[in-house]
């Protein structure tokens, strides 16, 4: 797997991960848990910018938060 995919799959998971925490059977999930997903998030950004650039690291990152989140 190249370091594109699998930051894209690591952004996806997060998404996933912030959903649960805001939605899911963890609805009660304080906001430092809710944090360090956006945290993690703007990792991957950041990592997934040194190979596609920031505004593609951007837009990547914000249409998967868009599908998986909201």
């Amino acid at each position: 797997m190249s370091e594109i995919a699998r930051l894209r799959k690591q952004i996806e998971l997060e998404c996933e991960a912030m959903k649960r925490a805001m939605n899911g059977y963890a609805i009660v999930a304080s906001h430092d848990v809710i944090n360090h997903r956006y945290n993690e998030l703007g990792r991957c950004q950041e990592e997934l910018e040194k190979h596609v650039g920031s505004a593609e690291a951007a837009q990547i990152t914000v249409d998967t938060y868009i599908k998986h989140v909201g």
